[in-house]
């Protein structure tokens, strides 16, 4: 059996816009409904969910079928974390939190093998199909997607360094954390808030990486698409399933 080819890795390298959807419940079903909805990856998160690392393994088996990236953000940038959700099968991960280029390294370090890395090899895991990929432990690397979320104004200060990181495939801006760190907790579309993130998607871009956002404010995602991001995530489904669900007992209330 070859090596899965990675379709997001690859529509970042041509240029190709991505757009996704932020998934904290820990259902298969929900998964396999939400990947045949026509985005073109899935954010599986297990930092600000009651996901754990294990529980992403069914949700990207409930996804496979469909012509969709399943990407799983680890708690933290934590090398037995990551090495659990590659066994389990991620290609694509989004590293919280990374402060600057040592921590991005260390990031790298955790995907890759010895001796480029530190990632713990093991032969029967869903990562190299239960031992069926040959040469799995050499190659495994070539369809990681490795992206690093800045979401501080330190980690913005250092985006050129962080990006000339060898093993770094794309910075995502955390708006919500972003804002905190600027002062404005809660208020991640402040105006202050926005023109620092279409800057960092700049110098993003200038420093020869796909930048990536999540937002709930669509008119923001718009401007940030404009200035260059090119992996978006439009929605959660949190947010799509209670919008929705109290639009429907206002409908009827009234």
């Amino acid at each position: 059996m070859d090596l899965p080819k990675n379709r997001f890795k690859a529509a970042l390298k041509e240029g190709r816009r991505q757009i996704g959807l932020w998934c904290s419940f820990p259902d298969s079903g929900v998964v396999e409904m939400l990947a045949g909805c026509g985005y073109d990856w899935m954010l599986l998160d297990t930092e600000h969910s009651a996901m754990g690392p294990v529980d992403t393994m069914p949700l990207m088996q409930a996804a496979a079928p469909y012509e969709v990236t399943t990407i799983v953000r680890p708690g933290w940038n934590n090398p037995v974390e990551i090495k659990k959700l590659l066994d389990c099968g991620a290609q694509s991960l989004l590293i919280p939190y990374v402060q600057n280029a040592r921590e991005a390294t260390d990031a790298v370090a955790a995907v890759r093998y010895p001796p480029q890395g530190i990632r713990g090899v093991a032969g029967m895991t869903r990562g190299s199909r239960y031992g069926a990929i040959k040469d799995y432990a050499k190659r495994a690397h070539e369809e990681i997607c490795l992206l690093v979320q800045v979401e501080t104004t330190e980690a913005l200060a250092n985006i050129e360094e962080i990006a000339k990181v060898d093993g770094v495939d794309g910075i995502f801006i955390g708006p919500a954390d972003l804002a905190a760190s600027m002062g404005h907790a809660g208020e991640p579309s402040h105006p202050e808030v926005k023109a620092a993130v279409i800057e960092a998607v700049h110098r993003i871009r200038n420093a020869g990486l796909p930048a990536g956002i999540l937002s709930l404010d669509q008119s923001f995602l718009r401007e940030v698409a404009d200035a260059g991001a090119l992996f978006i995530a439009v929605d959660t489904d949190a947010g799509l399933l209670r919008r929705n669900a109290l639009a429907r007992a206002r409908e009827w209330r009234e």
